[in-house]
Order: structure tokens, then sequence, then C-alpha cells
């Protein structure tokens, strides 16, 4: 059985005089016209991979968005390509400081309307991507801000710590899946980082602290302490970054996950089921990064998606 090609990019968007257009890149060698997208390097995370391809093809900097989908298509050489991709808005500022010019893979880039780009697009796999943005589109949703809820690395269990649970703090593994999320959760420009403030989650998500230059919100209101006890407060923490609608990360316990998914959905209006409940359902290490409406929040939940730890 060969093994498939893993690959990433995104439909980029911005609006220009009102309207929204789509970046389109015009490739030098192949002469053809497609969406912004590129193979995985070893070790990368899809998301990550979208990122760093996209700065790559086109010189702009780029926040991921709503996911849009896979594709899926056959090469000349009998494996198969699978390409994830997302949406990804394009601030005027990230236009102004791209570092693009010509070259011997990209030609050219252009900015075009949905419309257009459906008759330049070369392959049948990026209209088809290009179709599930257009939907968003039609539904009005156009700016998005995300909620990454993050269960804690693994940490040293009750049994073999002697001090406050609290204090637990992450054993290797768990370091290194702290470091791990570091890229991958890069992707979407955390403008802000809560955690519980105990060890095990201060310390998972320190490391994108320190890349990111955010300082890390303690919140006791999110602790599985508070949880056990009754005394939490995790409608208050989640209303409040549903409120800002601005991209941030909450790192919490595996009890209070799901406490904290279904008040997302309620902050959202965003019916209960098992698509909610599933995606608080994390190993340790692993994250679900909700994604809402930067204008109307309240019109529900868009998308969750799931990652596994990398490591």
């Amino acid at each position: 059985m060969t093994t498939a090609i893993y690959a990433a990019g995104a439909v980029c968007w911005r609006l220009i005089d009102g309207k929204v257009h789509v970046l389109v890149i015009h490739r030098t060698v192949y002469g053809d016209v497609t969406i912004p997208k590129g193979k995985v390097d070893p070790g990368e995370s899809l998301p990550q991979t979208a990122v760093r391809e996209i700065a790559e093809e086109t010189g702009l900097a780029v926040a991921l968005g709503v996911p849009l989908g896979v594709s899926r298509y056959p090469l000349p050489s009998g494996r198969e390509k699978i390409v994830h991709y997302w949406a990804a808005e394009v601030s005027d500022r990230a236009v102004q400081r791209s570092t693009f010019k010509p070259n011997a893979e990209v030609a050219a880039l252009e900015w075009v309307t949905v419309k257009r780009a459906r008759g330049y697009l070369s392959y049948e796999p990026d209209v088809e991507i290009l179709d599930a943005f257009a939907k968003l589109l039609d539904q009005d949703v156009t700016s998005t801000f995300s909620l990454a809820v993050v269960r804690h690395g693994k940490a040293v269990s009750r049994s073999s710590w002697s001090g406050d649970d609290a204090t637990r703090p992450l054993t290797e593994r768990g370091v290194e899946q702290a470091a791990g999320l570091v890229a991958t959760l890069s992707a979407w420009a955390p403008k802000r980082i809560v955690s519980s403030p105990a060890v095990r989650c201060v310390t998972t998500v320190t490391p994108l602290a320190a890349a990111a230059g955010l300082e890390i919100k303690r919140d006791a209101g999110i602790s599985q302490d508070a949880w056990e006890s009754g005394e939490d407060e995790v409608r208050r923490v989640v209303g409040k970054r549903v409120r800002a609608g601005k991209s941030a990360i909450i790192c919490s316990h595996g009890p209070v996950l799901p406490e904290i998914m279904r008040e997302v959905a309620l902050a959202t209006g965003t019916p209960l089921g098992s698509y909610v409940t599933d995606a608080a359902g994390l190993e340790t290490g692993a994250f679900s990064v909700v994604h809402l409406s930067a204008t109307s929040p309240g019109s529900g939940i868009i998308a969750i998606e799931t990652h596994a730890p990398r490591a």
C-alpha cells in the first residue's frame, strides 16, 4: 500500500471596495492557477503547514479561521494526496508587509471575486473548497475568532505525588506535549491565554505564552479544585471570552472540559449535541478549536476541530 501525501492550505480572503475577494496563485512551472497550499514537512502539524506554506508562497502572514474541508485526489505516481484547508482572513497590514516576489514557484498573485475565482482555478478539488468558503459567505459568516480549549499535558499521577494536587507537575512527556502545542496553536494567533492556576495547566501553556509574547491569566474559576467543590466559575470565564470576540486559549482539566464546552454552546445559542460533548473528551495535551462569528457570536458555533497531542 502506498503512503498518502499530506498537505495543507487556505482560502485567503479580504475585503476590497466592500466586496470579498480571494487570493489565487499563478504557478510558474505548471502554468496553472490554484489556492495556496503545500506539503507537510516532517514533524509539522497540518495547521502549522498551512500557515507556513501561505507565507512561503504569498509572503503573507495569516491566522487560520474556519476549516473548509479536505480534498483527496490521486497523483500520477499512484499515491493519494490529502489536502486540509481553512479560511484565512488577510488584514490590510499583512498585505502591506507582504514579502512576495515572483519566483521559480509562483509567478503572480491575484485577488479576485469568488465568482471569478471559480473560472480561474485549474483543478476541480480547489473549486470544491472554494464552494465551501462561498457557503460561509451565503450564511453571512466572514470574520471569525476561535476559542481553543486545551487539556493540560500529561502530569505526574496523584498516587505518586505527596503534595497538593494543584502543584502536580508535568511528566517528561507532558513537557514535550506543551512544547508541541506552540507551533500548532500559533496558527490561530491567540490574543489571550487563560489557564487554571494548577501547575500542570500553567506549565502546559507557558511555552506558547513565551512564543506569542502573552501573559497567562490564571483563573481559579476553571480549576479542578473549584469544579470538585461546586464553586467553579466556568460560565463567567467563558462568557468573558465570547464577549471579547478575540481568539483565545483556555487551558483546564479533563473533568472541567465538558462544562467549558457546554458553556461555550450556551453562550452562543448553540443546541447541545454529541459534537459538543465529543470535543470535550480530550486526552492530555490535546485541544479542540471552536470557531465563532466575530460580528454575531450568538448565531452559534460555526465549526469545531479537535487536534491530538504532538507527543
